[in-house]
């Protein structure tokens, strides 16, 4: 199974030493995350200091840690499917037509949110953190 990781799990996992950190770096699992989300987190990586309390230096240690554990998805592979992950999502919320195209692009993937709105889709099957905690601590 591979699990596309949303935004926030992501940016969880770097806040503050999470349950999304210890599956990150724990378990493992094929984790992916889309090339141009990446942007997101750059995005708010002052915000992510801030939150955390890490220097710019720690910031990059763990980023780069995490990243050991998550493959990168380039955005040419989410093309073919970004027709149909716009039919699913844009509707629902259109920042998240990235994931579903990630998760359409890949085979036997999932989403990891803890977002409720993946709900309103049917095409994609979303864990929950704490469905991927019940689900490693059984195996």
């Amino acid at each position: 199974m591979i699990i596309i990781i949303d935004v926030n799990v992501f940016l969880s996992a770097l806040i503050k030493d999470s349950t999304s950190r210890e599956i990150l770096l724990t378990y493992e699992q094929e984790f992916c995350f889309p090339e141009r989300s990446l942007q997101k987190i750059r995005k708010h990586k002052s915000l992510i200091q801030k939150k955390s309390e890490l220097s710019d230096l720690d910031f990059l240690k763990l980023f780069h840690s995490l990243l050991k554990f998550i493959r990168i998805i380039p955005d040419e592979e989410l093309l073919d499917q970004w027709d149909e992950a716009m039919k699913i999502m844009a509707h629902i919320d259109e920042e998240d037509v990235t994931f579903i195209a990630a998760a359409l692009s890949q085979n036997n993937a999932v989403i990891w949110s803890d977002d409720k709105h993946f709900e309103k889709q049917d095409k994609v099957f979303t864990l929950k953190t704490k469905d991927l905690v019940n689900l490693f601590e059984n195996n």
